[in-house]
């Protein structure tokens, strides 16, 4: 029997064990995707933890569920934490989500699940949609073995962090924001080399759901003509284990020469051997333009 609470602030000991914490995936996308499960746990909880409660308060109405909805997001403190694990010790069952997929997996929770676990509360996964793992069943590249990379750094850290995963020999997930999309592919092309093979799989399970092959430089040029929307996840081919090398400076001067000699602008020229060394355009755009006599040479 589903039991539900009131709508007041404080909840009352309900019993003399402390409730469960439920992990609950959600639709990343298409709602049919939601388990019988998790339908199920978010009926019978008491409280529903979500990462943005008008998100959360949709997919609930949707499928007609009452329960009681409190905030936990990326940005909850510690009171926040503790008040949540006060209502656990109480006796109440918590089902956490977050806006799309499983909780903690790039996601909010993994701090509270910490807490939990301190404090002697049973926590149970209640398995889902996953874009992570929908994007790379589906990607062709190998599954036997990868690595979940998440958003990568945005920091100083990000160049170690591109450094390293240039030598990983497992196939490499990686989310990353529609906006920035383009230059990171661009990026991940210069520090893995032009001609690894990559996935970019967007808006999965959704009604746009799309899947774009190549290498990392065919990807980077295409998403730079075609500026994407929606949610994206980059699926990248292991490596050998060692470093890239990078094309001496000679052979790239001779390739932006053989460019522009057949007609094409610094910008243009730049862009060309970009795709096929996988250097960075503006590296390759400022070699360019010395080589180009002063009357010729373009702006920006």
């Amino acid at each position: 029997m589903s039991r539900k609470t009131s709508q007041t602030d404080a909840l009352d000991v309900k019993t003399s064990r402390p409730g469960r914490l439920r992990l609950v995936a959600t639709p990343i996308g298409n709602l049919e995707d939601i388990t019988v499960r998790a339908l199920r746990i978010l009926r019978e909880s008491d409280i529903v933890a979500a990462e943005d409660t008008r998100v959360t308060g949709k997919l609930l109405r949707h499928f007609d569920i009452d329960t009681r909805l409190i905030s936990h997001h990326a940005h909850s403190g510690q009171e926040d934490i503790i008040h949540l694990i006060t209502l656990l010790t109480q006796g109440n069952d918590v089902a956490l989500v977050s806006d799309a997929g499983t909780p903690c997996i790039s996601d909010p929770g993994q701090q509270l699940v910490r807490a939990a676990i301190d404090c002697g509360i049973i926590v149970e996964p209640i398995p889902g949609a996953c874009a992570a793992i929908a994007a790379i069943s589906a990607s062709g590249l190998l599954t036997g073995q990868f690595t979940f990379e998440g958003f990568l750094p945005k920091t100083n850290d990000r160049k170690e962090r591109l450094a390293a995963l240039a030598i990983e020999r497992r196939t490499m997930v990686i989310y990353e924001s529609t906006h920035r999309l383009a230059d990171s592919l661009a990026e991940l092309a210069e520090a893995f080399g032009a001609n690894r093979q990559a996935v970019v799989a967007r808006e999965v399970t959704k009604l746009h759901e799309s899947f774009i092959r190549g290498t990392l430089a065919e990807c980077a040029e295409h998403y730079k003509a075609e500026p994407p929307r929606g949610e994206c996840v980059i699926i990248i081919e292991g490596g050998t284990g060692e470093v890239p090398e990078r094309p001496a400076e000679v052979a790239v001067e001779t390739l932006l020469l053989d460019a522009m000699l057949a007609g094409k602008s610094t910008k243009e020229a730049a862009r060309e051997v970009a795709n096929k060394t996988g250097l960075g355009r503006r590296e390759l755009y400022a070699i360019a333009v010395k080589l180009q006599p002063d009357s010729d040479v373009e702006e920006g």
